[in-house]
């Protein structure tokens, strides 16, 4: 099929459908405090979940929306999810209890999950190989660069129209979206090619990966992997806040590091061929042990506020460049025994991990106390379990026949 989408165009569009995620997360980053105060004065950590609820969604969406998009068409599931992200964004703004903005941020998330998964397909379609992964490395390196930018969107959006009008921003950039891809893209997957949606063709594919040993750990891993890196996100806020009484400048802070632990993905396409992705995993979490340890540590010695603060900046662009070194790593090595049902493991094994990084995380973040402590001994956790399963899977390696 012929894109009448010039090739700039075409990755714009989907590098803003990638964005959507970062955006929905990262520019909630600074309205937090006052949501908190406005519907949760008694406990304003409660304010947190508003991420959660969203992660949450979005990784159930993922079980589905991929498949769904093999039998109806890539466009129909994509226009249905931002449908659905538009309409949770709106109750969210009018809502006036936390409980209806929670409800409203997991529905959001799920129709959120449409742009994330089937805009990959949508790519799959029209190019191959090469062309293909040069596609995607622009259209990512624009979504990684763009949480750099989303706090300060963010905060500037609050300051023109208070809290309320982040969800008015995310109907806006949808909406942006959503007319965009109708107006210029052709629908990608045509009808003779499409397949029927099979529960019983999920249960299997789900039943093959749980039972290959490789493929398990390699979920259950980057599970771990994505709960560190929303741990930090869930807590960040109130560590600049109430820790430092930085909050004024938190979202030019995360930026700097956002856009620092971006070149990540830089060095390892640059060492991946040489070292191997199980070693690079298996060296970035053991690095993240001894820093969390060490952050742990240093929250404890009575450092001054300021020499604290720089610590902590250090290691949360560590814990940020860490996903860059893992998650892609370990989203491959899962893949890679299961070419025959790509489409459907992709779905499974993002929905599972991000799923799952959410439940993991979530208590995290709620047991901020006003130190450090709480994240770090989460963070120095997940590192460990997850060091320890990539032994393991080196174990496993070892064992296979040539």
């Amino acid at each position: 099929m012929q894109n009448r989408m010039s090739r700039t165009e075409f990755i714009a569009l989907i590098a803003m459908m990638f964005a959507t995620i970062a955006f929905s997360i990262d520019a909630m980053l600074p309205a937090l405090p006052e949501i908190g105060a406005q519907l949760s004065p008694d406990n304003v950590n409660r304010a947190q979940i508003i991420l959660t609820a969203f992660v949450l969604g979005m990784g159930a969406g993922t079980f589905v929306t991929g498949p769904l998009s093999d039998a109806f068409g890539r466009k129909p599931v994509m226009l249905a999810g931002g449908i659905v992200y538009i309409a949770a964004a709106f109750v969210a703004w009018w809502s006036t209890t936390l409980e209806v903005v929670l409800a409203a941020r997991l529905v959001q998330g799920l129709g959120a999950a449409g742009p994330r998964i089937v805009a990959m397909a949508v790519v799959r379609d029209l190019y191959s190989g090469r062309e293909m992964a040069r596609m995607v490395s622009i259209a990512m390196m624009i979504f990684t660069i763009f949480p750099a930018f989303a706090p300060l969107m963010g905060a500037g959006i609050i300051a023109l129209a208070g809290w309320r009008g982040i969800f008015l921003a995310f109907i806006l950039f949808s909406l942006i979206s959503m007319l965009w891809m109708e107006l210029r893209l052709p629908e990608t997957l045509p009808r003779e090619n499409r397949r029927a949606f099979r529960v019983p063709l999920l249960a299997a594919a789900l039943r093959e990966m749980a039972t290959h040993p490789t493929v398990r750990l390699s979920i259950v891993v980057q599970t771990l992997c994505l709960a560190t890196l929303f741990s930090m996100i869930l807590s960040v806020q109130q560590v600049y806040d109430l820790i430092f009484g930085r909050a004024e400048n938190f979202p030019i802070y995360f930026g700097v590091v956002a856009l620092i632990s971006g070149s990540a993905s830089l060095l390892n396409a640059a060492i991946v061929e040489r070292v191997g992705m199980r070693r690079i995993v298996t060296w970035s979490l053991g690095i993240q042990i001894g820093l969390a340890g060490l952050m742990l540590a240093a929250a404890g010695m009575g450092l001054t506020l300021d020499v604290l603060f720089w610590v902590f900046i250090v290691w949360q662009t560590c814990l940020f460049f860490m996903a860059g070194t893992t998650l892609g790593n370990l989203n491959a090595i899962g893949m890679e025994p299961m070419g025959h049902i790509a489409g459907m493991a992709a779905s499974i094994m993002g929905a599972l991990s991000t799923v799952g990084a959410a439940l993991l995380s979530a208590p995290v973040g709620l047991m901020f106390n006003g130190t450090i402590q709480p994240l770090a001994a989460g963070v120095l956790v997940f590192s460990v379990v997850g060091f320890t399963l990539m032994l393991q899977m080196g174990r496993i390696e070892a064992r296979q026949p040539v």
